[in-house]
């Protein structure tokens, strides 16, 4: 596995902040807003598979091309990515038995969502199945360091109370439907076994990045309501309304890859 590497830097702010922001409570937005800033260095070539796709409005407001095929198990999730327009075929499955030809696609990727799959080897083996020799992957991920770095878990554990702060570990895991926080070395070994070779990596979202994001979880109880009521995050998406939130968190938002990192990108080929 090669060393630890970064991505290009960018230059200027990260357009991609605002664009979120104005669709997804402000610590998604967040998170989004630097995941989406990293795809600017790479082609994927068609036809592209995006296992996990969720709505559908990630792809739609990052990507200019159109993918071909967006999986996810979620019929509510594809119904809204039909909106968006950014797939050409929708396929509703789970991603350890996609309905797919094996070899048929030239690139993959998977945004934020291989963290979440009780069998991942399986998914990962099928991914494998499905992108041809020398087809790009990629996918990034919560790592091994974000269990250690929730606010609220080390202020517990500096006042003495160890057992609470492992409960709240244990509590905000299952909040965020983690499952799979794994280092480089375990990705390596997984993908190795699905017949991946992984390229470069990097560690990006720091500590400081996390507890924005811890926090807006419960900051972001009126986004949940809005979405309930009314289908959407975000009721008045302007300068007026969002303008503060905006300010206040970019500086997380421009940040880029991080050594020291709670989240990891990976570069990964088709062997």
């Amino acid at each position: 596995m090669p060393p630890q590497s970064a991505p290009p830097p960018r230059q200027g702010e990260n357009k991609h902040w605002w664009i979120q922001l104005q669709a997804l409570p402000y610590f998604r937005a967040l998170l989004r807003a630097v995941e989406a800033d990293f795809y600017k260095d790479f082609e994927l070539a068609a036809p592209v598979y995006d296992l996990g796709c969720g709505d559908g409005h990630f792809a739609s407001q990052v990507f200019t091309q159109k993918f071909e095929v967006g999986l996810d198990p979620a019929f509510v999730s594809l119904q809204e990515a039909k909106q968006w327009g950014a797939y050409g075929g929708l396929v509703q499955a789970l991603g350890h038995r996609a309905p797919l030809a094996g070899g048929h696609f030239a690139s993959a990727l998977s945004n934020s969502v291989l963290e979440h799959i009780p069998n991942l080897q399986a998914v990962l083996n099928e991914t494998g199945r499905l992108v041809r020799k020398g087809g790009l992957f990629l996918f990034c991920v919560p790592n091994h360091r974000w269990p250690h770095n929730l606010s609220i878990a080390n202020w517990l554990s500096k006042l003495g109370l160890k057992a609470l702060a492992a409960a709240y570990v244990r509590l905000f895991t299952r909040i965020s439907r983690h499952i799979n926080m794994l280092s480089p070395e375990e990705w390596a070994t997984r993908l190795d076994e699905a017949g991946f070779d992984i390229e470069a990596w990097w560690h990006y979202f720091p500590p400081a990045a996390l507890h924005a994001l811890e926090w807006g979880h419960y900051f972001g109880l009126p986004s949940y309501v809005a979405r309930k009521l009314f289908g959407r995050w975000v009721l008045w998406p302007s300068r007026a309304n969002l303008g503060i939130t905006q300010r206040l968190f970019a500086a997380h938002a421009n940040h880029g890859a991080d050594p020291e990192g709670t989240y990891t990108w990976y570069v990964a080929r088709r062997r």
